[in-house]
């Protein structure tokens, strides 16, 4: 196109000095013949009034009249635009392209004794692949030898590495950068978080935005308009004064100016930029209707754990029962509880490192209770309150909202572990940024106990708490909000969100740790299990509804005041270009300044 177009410029301009019309036909001939052919063949099959059409006829109308070089001229300026517009499009899709660079190549597997390179659907859930530094991860899975540091910058867009050893869950398309791993697969390919990835962007782009279903309409209805009007201006006041020249170059000017090629373009254009730039911070969008959403929603309703909590336990107090029993009431604690799998359990035993393993015997797990061993000849006993009733301890119950734990050893209470699903750092200022962006309800619903419920509710901020809720009810809870005419975002990431996310109005998944059904019924994802995110896309769809406005603005107003000139014969066939393919190029040029860029 562009040697097409210096080829053109300099057969005109030669045709020009020269004056042999012959030049300039042949430059037009160059230039124009894909947009006649295009026009010919819409018109075949039934499409006639498009930008094709718009061009063909304008041109060969002025050629007609006599006005060789301004026929050439509109052909050559509007190629110029569509060239423009082809590399601005080129440019978004790159973009996605390059978050789309996840997609693993090859995976390493165990044949016979030897490391062996195949492709990544080949490979089976159970499979032991190894990963070298500086390679992609090419299907998800658990680290069973080597630890290393993992880069989530393309799944996540976070761009602090994180460390992974023996145990930890890795995910496909992020980087091994350190050292040698080897990783047991749990997912095949086709079920790999890349592969989802990969789905949401693909398909992203054929679910329209109100706003692109309203332009496509637009244009459909707006340019026979102008077609009829155009040949109306051309006929009427000809008939009356008898100057066709004149007023047939008028309505070709009319139709060159009216040409809606700068919204058809630029709005897509600005929808796909948007998605473009939230996949790049790790917030997936699956169309540019629920991009354009989320400028609508008023009211956030939230899961609690797993999106405002952290969604597993923590100990978050020590209380010994006197002084210096601190280190017997951990020790004791640890040991014992490393010997359960309850999640609890699991977290007191994690809470220190490197206490020593000692001899026990007579190990018992009494559901609802707790555990009970002896520890180097001591009856050692670790649980709740209704453990410590039932061996008639004395014990004391912290004013600490979490699950107690208390450790007794021989009969003597020695204190109390709290343990509780931790607020995420960043819930309550993501909170507070909602409510600053105008949101005007943050409600979290929970089936946790009241208690634990509206202490979180209270320190990350929220407006309403509804706690004790089975999946139904949180169901019912949305429904009312929506019956009411309130907009409504659910953020959640369990199995149990699914239902609800698919009710509500736009739905948000944790994408990291949620379930594959929530992601599935989500309408975005965010890649990193952060709340923050969501004030991330809320900026980036703002901005994109912003350059959509402008280029609305600009484009219909800039049109609509020099078709009045055109039609008054005040504007030439260059202003006419200018408010055909200027307003093109800037509209588009305007669209693409929310693409994501190369860092630096």
């Amino acid at each position: 196109m562009l040697m097409r177009i210096i080829c053109s410029l300099g057969l005109l301009l030669f045709g020009l000095v020269t004056k042999i019309d012959l030049f300039v036909f042949i430059s037009y001939i160059v230039i124009g013949y894909d947009i006649v052919l295009k026009a010919i063949t819409n018109i075949a099959k039934g499409k006639v009034f498009d930008e094709n059409f718009l061009m063909t006829i304008a041109t060969i109308a002025a050629f007609v009249i006599g006005e060789h070089p301004e026929a050439v001229a509109v052909m050559l300026f509007y190629q110029v635009g569509e060239y423009f517009q082809s590399k601005a499009v080129a440019k978004s899709r790159k973009a996605i392209e390059g978050l789309m660079d996840i997609k693993p190549e090859f995976a390493r597997v165990k044949q016979n004794g030897n490391w062996v390179v195949v492709s990544p659907d080949t490979i089976k859930v159970g499979d032991v692949i190894a990963v070298r530094p500086g390679e992609k991860i090419p299907l998800d899975g658990v680290i069973v030898k080597g630890a290393t540091t993992i880069d989530h910058s393309a799944l996540t867009g976070e761009s602090v590495p994180v460390f992974a050893e023996e145990n930890s869950e890795v995910l496909s398309g992020s980087i091994n950068i350190e050292q040698l791993i080897e990783i047991r697969v749990t997912q095949v390919l086709r079920d790999s978080t890349v592969s989802k990835i990969l789905d949401l962007i693909e398909n992203a782009t054929s679910k329209k935005a109100q706003t692109e279903k309203f332009i496509t309409k637009f244009a459909a209805i707006y340019t026979p308009i102008v077609v009829i009007a155009a040949v109306l201006i051309a006929i009427i006041p000809s008939l009356i004064t008898g100057e066709w020249n004149h007023w047939v170059y008028t309505s070709i000017v009319f139709l060159v100016i009216s040409c809606p090629c700068a919204l058809v373009v630029s709005i897509p254009l600005s929808f796909f930029g948007g998605i473009g730039a939230a996949s790049k911070q790790g917030v997936l969008i699956k169309g540019s209707n629920y991009l354009e959403r989320l400028n609508e929603v008023d009211t956030f309703v939230m899961d609690k754990t797993g999106t405002i909590t952290k969604g597993s336990f923590e100990v978050i107090g020590i209380f010994p029962d006197k002084k210096g029993l601190e280190e017997d009431l951990i020790s004791y604690g640890v040991q014992l509880e490393r010997h359960s799998n309850h999640p609890i359990a699991k977290a007191i035993a994690n809470y220190k490192k490197g206490v020593a393993e000692v001899e026990m015997t007579g190990f018992t797990e009494k559901a609802g209770y707790g555990l009970s061993a002896l520890i180097e000849g001591k009856k050692v006993i670790a649980g709740n309150e209704r453990l410590m009733e039932e061996e008639k301890i004395v014990y004391k119950v912290p004013k600490v909202v979490g699950t107690s734990v208390h450790v007794a050893v021989d009969g003597e209470y020695l204190g109390c572990i709290i343990v509780a699903d931790v607020v995420k750092e960043e819930s309550k200022a993501a909170i507070k940024r909602l409510k600053e962006k105008g949101i005007k309800k943050v409600i979290m619903l929970t089936g946790d106990k009241k208690e634990v419920a509206d202490y979180i509710g209270k320190e990350v901020g929220v407006d309403q708490v509804y706690a004790g809720l089975l999946p139904q009810d949180k169901v019912t809870k949305v429904q009312e909000l929506i019956d009411k005419g309130e907009k409504v975002a659910f953020v959640g990431d369990g199995i149990n969100d699914a239902p609800v996310l698919a009710l509500a109005d736009l739905g948000i998944a944790m994408g990291g740790i949620g379930s594959d059904a929530a992601v599935e019924a989500s309408d975005i994802v965010l890649m990193q299990d952060n709340l923050m995110q969501v004030v991330k896309g809320m900026d980036i769809a703002k901005q994109t509804e912003r350059i959509v406005k402008q280029n609305i603005i600009f484009a219909l107003g800039t049109k609509f005041i020099v078709m009045l000139l055109g039609i008054f014969g005040i504007a030439n066939m260059w202003l006419a270009v200018f408010a055909d393919v200027g307003v093109s190029i800037i509209a588009i040029l305007n669209a693409i300044r929310i693409l994501p860029q190369k860092n630096k």
